[in-house]
């Protein structure tokens, strides 16, 4: 079986935001469809697994772009794993325009399979005799030519920014809040105006635990020092926490960071 998969789909009017490009949390969405189409033909899909109390959660998420897909657009998403390890596995994606090949751009994702019940990770090489490793198509074969992925670390000046509920349309078939959901969260915490002059050349996520339907998420940020010509800083990091203000931890649990850079 070919180690590749595209996976192809039109930028609809109801996915673009009001500068007529696919919304980011819309493009991620593709980006997983993608992974989760590739893992299901090759025996490895979140409904294969389930049946012996597996499933696979997303670790770490970076999509860098030249453009965003405009709408009517179309778009070809082409994954690909380009490395096993005991615990976590990297997976790459290819953007395109599928008329004219023009690159959109890439991604980057890291995934990890937990057992349902303990909610602990699972040794992927063990699972099934090895099987995940003949899909692997190396970095050499197949390059992806984007930075791996950052690391947020936030001082004392980070700011919160807001704090909202985590509501039934934020909750995946996992239990936990959506992948996606926490994207879309993120970006809302910028003004029309930020969209409007720049447009995201890079945004990067980690998700570090799990939050469940219910729990208030805490969002706070942080702005580089590096800054454009008008003033706006070229990346803002943001962290969500979670239990903000209990009594052992005041500060909250870190559960999610992400970094966005502007152009």
């Amino acid at each position: 079986m070919e180690k590749i998969e595209t996976y192809r789909f039109t930028v609809e009017p109801f996915h673009v935001d009001f500068t007529g490009h696919l919304f980011m949390g819309v493009l991620g969405n593709h980006l997983l469809n993608a992974a989760g189409r590739h893992s299901h033909n090759r025996g490895w899909g979140i409904d294969q697994l389930n049946e012996n109390h597996y499933t696979w959660v997303l670790s770490r998420l970076s999509i860098e772009l030249n453009e965003m897909p405009a709408q009517y657009e179309q778009v070809e998403v082409e994954t690909w794993v380009e490395s096993v390890m005991k615990l976590f596995t990297e997976r790459n994606f290819l953007i395109r325009n599928a008329k004219d090949g023009r690159i959109y751009g890439y991604a980057r994702s890291i995934w990890a399979m937990i057992d349902t019940a303990t909610r602990q990770p699972s040794d992927l090489i063990a699972l099934k005799d090895g099987d995940i490793l003949h899909y692997v198509l190396t970095a050499d074969e197949k390059p992806c030519p984007i930075a791996k992925h950052g690391r947020v670390r936030l001082s004392s000046v980070a700011q919160p920014l807001r704090t909202i509920d985590t509501h039934y349309s934020d909750v995946d078939i996992n239990g936990h809040i959506n992948s996606v959901k926490y994207i879309e969260h993120i970006l809302d915490l910028f003004p029309r105006q930020q969209f409007e002059q720049h447009a995201i050349h890079r945004f990067e996520i980690a998700y570090k635990a799990e939050a469940f339907m219910g729990e208030p998420l805490t969002f706070v940020g942080e702005p580089s020092t590096d800054i454009l010509s008008d003033g706006t800083p070229i990346s803002t990091q943001i962290e969500i926490r979670k239990n903000v203000g209990a009594v052992d931890k005041p500060a909250g649990e870190s559960i999610v960071t992400a970094q966005i850079f502007w152009k």
